[in-house]
């Protein structure tokens, strides 16, 4: 015959199986219909829909820059003939009159006057040092300037090419469609997007040094 303490027992048992089957069916009827699509992340990133993307029209007219000089109003595939180019090789922006250009990569920031026709005299030239034997020391480099707010300033008065590159842009990226000046005695730099380019007579460029995407220069031959 089972005593009240053993009837305690069962009677605890039975509660505590009810009160678990309770908050099981709870749980099972609360977790609502199965997903019938994998979470966003699952597809390996964010998809995104392009579909009302704003396109250029094939026959819009921009203006149109070649070698840094604007050339007049052409289709994007006409200018990229002008500059030789194909067309995806051209930056499309707003240049500083506010409308909307086509140009190699830089072109939309055209050279800045060259340093001697932004002063009304000519500075005296340093004088090279002279040794004993009286004959002048050749110079250690050129000058070295960058083109900042407009105005053309000193980084140095001696540098050599590698060490005023060095100087004007290294750590330093910029945009695409713009480019940071400076000269090295009457050569022309320019720093656009992945290189740093040279120019003798300030309107035809070629690559001086490549860069990379840390904002890091090669060396200089």
């Amino acid at each position: 015959m089972a005593t009240p303490s053993d009837n305690r027992v069962f009677l605890i048992a039975g509660a505590a199986a009810v009160l678990i089957v309770a908050v099981s069916l709870a749980l099972w009827f609360g977790r609502g219909p199965a997903p019938t699509t994998a979470p966003p992340a699952s597809q390996g990133g964010l998809t995104v829909d392009v579909a009302d993307a704003p396109a250029l029209e094939s026959t819009r007219e921009l203006r149109c820059f070649v070698a840094g000089r604007f050339v007049g109003m052409a289709t994007l595939a006409q200018c990229a003939e002008r500059n030789g180019l194909a067309t995806d090789a051209l930056d499309v922006g707003i240049d500083e009159t506010g409308a909307l250009a086509a140009a190699p990569t830089a072109s939309l920031a055209p050279p800045p006057v060259e340093p001697s026709a932004l002063i009304d005299q000519e500075p005296m030239p340093d004088l090279p040092p002279v040794t004993d034997a009286g004959q002048p020391v050749a110079a250690a480099g050129e000058s070295c300037l960058r083109h900042v707010g407009g105005d053309w300033r000193a980084v140095s008065s001696s540098m050599s090419l590698s060490a005023c590159v060095q100087a004007l842009y290294s750590g330093t990226c910029v945009r695409p469609g713009d480019a940071l000046y400076g000269r090295w005695g009457n050569t022309t730099l320019r720093l656009v997007p992945g290189r740093v380019e040279r120019s003798e007579n300030n309107a035809d460029f070629r690559t001086l040094v490549e860069q990379d995407r840390r904002c890091n220069l090669g060396p200089i031959n």
